[in-house]
């Protein structure tokens, strides 16, 4: 399915293995039958089971030893409608059963007794192409808005977007808040750091990546990443969750699409 994108991981420790995540330009849903547990130390939320992360969240902690869990990543474009609260999930932790009631549930139990990796994504496949055709897409200028900022990796002007599909710029900022959850700024800010730390995660340095990012200079780039991630570039580019990143989604299969 365009705009959705899965991995599955299973293994123990002996000791609880924590991982801070890194923001990302999509909507991650956490379907857990380990022992994992996900804190938001923004909020103080602490959830296990079904979780849902919002989109650019930096302050996101996962932790455990007993692990067996099928990630989920969703385009906001796709995540509006399979999820319906897109806005409400701009910058929060929440529990799937919050969102998809009793339906989560089933599902779960679903996915666990599924054989295979295979077999478990098929069953999330079919879930949430099931939600989709019964949700709401989003307006078709959103989704355009949505590839460009994709497509240039955020290095785009809001205002020629919204004059390309014919909205004011008040129209442009109310609808794509309501259904993507970010602002058209934050938007294109968000998609190009996530280029930025994959780049840095790389091995490139920060002013190379500074330069080829169109940052006026590197300070303005370190100022983005430590608005984002809360950390140095030096030390995202030492991120154990962008290593793991890598390995779930490499780069030839990081494009979210719509």
């Amino acid at each position: 399915m365009a705009g959705v994108s899965m991995a599955g991981f299973r293994g123990r420790a002996e000791d609880s293995v924590e991982l801070r995540m890194v923001p990302y330009p999509a909507i991650t849903m956490f379907i857990d039958f380990g022992d994992a547990l996900l804190v938001d130390d923004a909020s103080g939320t602490r959830k296990r089971g079904g979780v849902i992360v919002g989109p650019g969240l930096g302050s996101v902690r996962g932790s455990g030893r007993d692990v067996d869990l099928l990630q989920v990543r969703l385009s906001p474009v796709v995540a509006h409608a399979v999820l319906g609260a897109s806005f409400e999930l701009a910058a929060t932790v929440v529990a799937l059963e919050d969102l998809w009631g009793r339906d989560a549930e089933r599902m779960r139990e679903q996915v666990r007794a599924a054989g295979s990796w295979d077999d478990r994504f098929a069953v999330m496949t079919a879930a949430l192409a099931r939600r989709r055709a019964a949700g709401r897409a989003v307006d078709p200028e959103v989704a355009f808005i949505w590839r460009q900022m994709m497509t240039s990796r955020g290095r785009v002007r809001v205002e020629r977007l919204a004059a390309e599909v014919g909205w004011s710029r008040r129209r442009l900022w109310s609808r794509f808040r309501s259904q993507i959850g970010l602002t058209p700024k934050r938007a294109a800010t968000l998609v190009r750091f996530d280029h930025v730390a994959h780049r840095l995660a790389a091995g490139h340095s920060a002013a190379l990546v500074a330069a080829e990012g169109g940052f006026v200079d590197q300070s303005h780039l370190c100022r983005d990443v430590m608005a984002f991630a809360g950390m140095t570039p030096a030390a995202v580019a030492a991120a154990p969750w962008l290593a793991f990143d890598d390995v779930a989604w490499p780069a030839r299969e990081r494009a979210l699409g719509v």
